[in-house]
């Protein structure tokens, strides 16, 4: 049993990160013969990871069909933008709030400021090529960025509900950072959040919070209107294989 366990976290954790970092695109098929031979798997650790992810929100499931990667909507990456900015801006204030009683909580924010200005030096110092080799670790350094939030968080329910939205909004992220000036943007954006919390600046937090969704969200809106889809009511980005 405890191999059984093992090997369905293996799968698991292999197909979302494949579907966080679009190696599986939006409306892939995921069949499950095929995923076994490819993860040297039984059928059994494939099914039970698929169903995991349709509870994430990550895929399509019905039981009798062939599950997909979830679609990337317009519309749904809206109506999730709306649900982080009510909840995320929060947490970054009570977080800054936190800070400023016990700077013990902040000791992770310095060391991601130092993380952030480190890389900035490095990532103007280098070409064009150099820098798309880069993305993955200014992607490391705002993760990090969102764990510690989430970590410092003092409600739970805020810091849970957060932390089930992650899956989403890591796929996101390869979409709205499409480029050096987006990467250089958001770095700012990054910046000024650390700035806030560190200084414990509350209003500050939640506004550069705020203000980091509202640019994230519109790069995405460029980006998948510059998708090669046909355009209906909504935008998906299917591209199904």
């Amino acid at each position: 049993m405890a191999r059984a366990t093992g090997k369905s976290e293996a799968v698991y954790e292999r197909l979302k990160g494949d579907i966080e970092s679009l190696r599986l695109r939006p409306g892939a098929k995921l069949g499950e013969v095929q995923l076994s031979e490819e993860l040297g798997a039984s059928r059994t650790p494939v099914r039970e990871a698929i169903r995991r992810l349709a509870r994430e929100g990550l895929v399509d499931f019905v039981p009798g069909e062939v599950a997909r990667v979830a679609p990337i909507s317009l519309g749904g990456v809206r109506a999730l933008f709306e649900f982080r900015m009510l909840l995320e801006p929060r947490a970054a204030a009570s977080v800054a709030a936190a800070g400023a009683a016990d700077e013990r909580l902040l000791l992770p924010f310095r060391t991601l400021e130092q993380q952030l200005e480190d890389f900035d030096e490095h990532f103007r110092a280098q070409d064009a090529v150099a820098q798309a080799r880069s993305y993955q670790e200014f992607y490391d350094i705002s993760e990090g960025f969102d764990q510690a939030v989430i970590s410092a968080c003092r409600n739970p329910y805020l810091a849970r509900t957060i932390r089930d939205l992650r899956s989403q909004t890591v796929r996101l992220r390869h979409l709205s950072h499409s480029g050096p000036r987006r990467m250089l943007t958001s770095l700012e954006e990054h910046r000024a959040m650390l700035r806030a919390i560190t200084s414990g600046d509350v209003q500050a937090a939640d506004a550069a919070s705020r203000h980091h969704l509202a640019q994230t969200l519109q790069a995405l809106i460029e980006s998948l209107t510059s998708q090669d889809v046909t355009l209906g009511t909504d935008i998906h980005l299917d591209v199904a294989g």
